[in-house]
């Protein structure tokens, strides 16, 4: 053993001349440049062709890098050996990595590639007025040279796309408001967010089943048309009337329509928004895949049928998006203060050139007076889809029973169960309603349905007393009438078009003469 011992201290010493020898009689530029040459050599022998993505490129950090990290961690969690756990800021997930110099195999379109995260000692940084991380850190991807202008046009595209995805499905949401008097906060922004934690989903949300299908698949089929968007020449955008008595859901629609599509909120308050540039400029700091909320529009701004405002001839030969400015500000002439938001701004808004600075952006307008809405906002392009919010129906109910109590339709007595279905509609209780009723006996639960079907009986026999029932004697029922006023509505802007065309047509004729 000791001659063995002393036969390899012999070798190594040998090796060590050796390589004092090489180094002394080879400069260290022939030495690189024959490393070099070595290299050329194997590179175009081998099959594989190699592309380093580092986290740092210079002083910035590398979007790229990121991406990939991202991506490798929703198949990492299951591949690999040995993973490394972070959980980002804002975000409700732990996210899995690739551990340093360890690596994984991925499948793309059937062609098989390499990542290996390379993790390496910088070496003593001179001064720099940014410091850089102790560790140098970047991904290696190994492909085969003929998979190479696959790699390049489609895989790093789709790597960035999944990788939004998770983050977008990681980071918790965000509720936007924009900020008083138009101020900008420390970065610069005119938004100022908090987390959105609104529980409501479509699940919970008290609505006829079938209404509520249509509208879940409306907004998938809007999540994924971009395709068809870009085809048709239209706006990635949709926008979304919620109408109907305080009271029906309203703003529970909404964020359940955020928590279903995983975007965020803006909720826009117009009467904190003086021009209509201080509008486009809020429009132009919004991200794609959100919800612009403008909450009790007819109450904002004055944006009554100019049809039934018109009551003079000055007033039927104004401009067509000439608009009062919000009630009680007066105009910004006569007031002084600037506040001079019009009709046309918020149509610029919605369905302007300014309107498509982002993509998939939904706007949702809600109001309890349809009627009282401008004609313009009305048609499609703008509000592209009406959703009338209503009082508790016999579904709404049953809905609102298994929320608060847990109860499915089996477990309510029968007879229980037939007399609400035979007073809920005449009782003209809104979901708000309903939900107090069975929340303050929540403790009790036949307590709760007891009590509710007595307060639904009460209602009912007070509206028919009281004469304020509709559907009897021939008259309309609410939906009916809320249908018939849109359609009047709307036939008011079509006849006001008409009469805008002929107007311009005598004068055509006038100025000809």
């Amino acid at each position: 053993m000791k001659e063995y011992w002393t036969s390899l201290a012999s070798l190594l010493g040998v090796l060590a001349f050796c390589q004092s020898l090489m180094q002394s009689i080879f400069p260290p530029e022939l030495r690189f440049a024959f490393l070099k040459f070595f290299n050329r050599v194997f590179h175009l022998f081998s099959s594989y062709c190699y592309f380093d993505i580092t986290e740092i490129d210079g002083v910035n950090t590398n979007e790229l890098y990121n991406a990939v990290q991202l991506y490798l961690s929703s198949s990492v969690s299951i591949a690999g050996n040995r993973l490394s756990l972070t959980r980002a800021v804002n975000s409700s997930s732990i996210t899995f990595g690739l551990s340093n110099n360890d690596s994984i195999v991925d499948t793309f379109n059937n062609v098989t590639v390499l990542w290996e995260h390379v993790v390496t000692q910088r070496q003593t940084q001179t001064f720099a007025w940014r410091p850089l991380p102790e560790e140098k850190r970047g991904f290696t991807l190994r492909i085969k040279k003929r998979d190479k202008a696959l790699i390049l046009t489609s895989y790093l595209d789709f790597i960035m796309e999944r990788a939004n995805e998770i983050r977008r499905k990681n980071q918790d949401r965000l509720l936007y408001t924009n900020s008083r008097g138009g101020s900008l906060d420390s970065r610069g922004h005119p938004w100022e967010s908090v987390p959105f934690k609104h529980p409501s989903t479509f699940e919970t949300l008290a609505m006829d089943p079938v209404k509520k299908q249509q509208i879940m698949d409306d907004l998938k089929d809007f999540a994924e048309g971009q395709m068809f968007y870009q085809k048709t020449g239209r706006a990635w955008k949709r926008g979304y009337l919620l109408y109907g008595p305080p009271g029906t859901g309203k703003s529970s629609m909404i964020a359940a329509m955020a928590n279903h599509l995983g975007y965020d909120i803006y909720d826009l308050e117009l009467t904190e928004v003086h021009s209509n540039s201080e509008l486009r400029k809020l429009l132009m700091k919004t991200s794609s895949k959100s919800i612009i909320v403008i909450e009790d529009i007819d109450c904002s701004i004055n944006l009554t049928n100019r049809k039934k405002n018109s009551n003079a001839t000055t007033q039927t030969q104004r401009s067509y998006y000439d608009m009062e400015t919000r009630p009680g500000t007066g105009s910004g002439e006569e007031s002084g203060n600037g506040n001079t938001i019009t009709l046309s701004g918020l149509l610029n808004f919605t369905d302007g050139l300014w309107s498509c600075c982002g993509s998939e952006r939904i706007f949702v307008f809600t109001t309890n007076h349809i009627e009282k809405l401008d004609p313009a906002l009305l048609r499609s392009g703008r509000m592209d889809m009406h959703i009338h919010m209503s009082y508790c129906d016999f579904p709404s109910l049953k809905i609102l029973l298994k929320n608060y109590l847990g109860y499915e339709e089996e477990d309510v007595e029968e007879d229980v169960l037939k007399e609400m279905e035979r007073v809920v509609d005449r009782a003209e209780m809104t979901p708000a309603d309903v939900s107090e009723a069975l929340i303050k006996n929540r403790m009790d639960k036949e307590k709760a349905v007891r009590e509710l079907l007595e307060d639904l009986k009460s209602r009912g026999e007070g509206n028919v007393k009281d004469g304020k029932l509709r559907g009897q004697s021939g008259n309309l029922t609410e939906l009916e009438i809320v249908e018939e006023e849109e359609k009047r509505a709307i036939d008011s802007q079509n006849e006001e078009e008409d009469t805008d065309e002929e107007e311009i047509e005598v004068e055509d004729n006038i100025c000809k003469d």
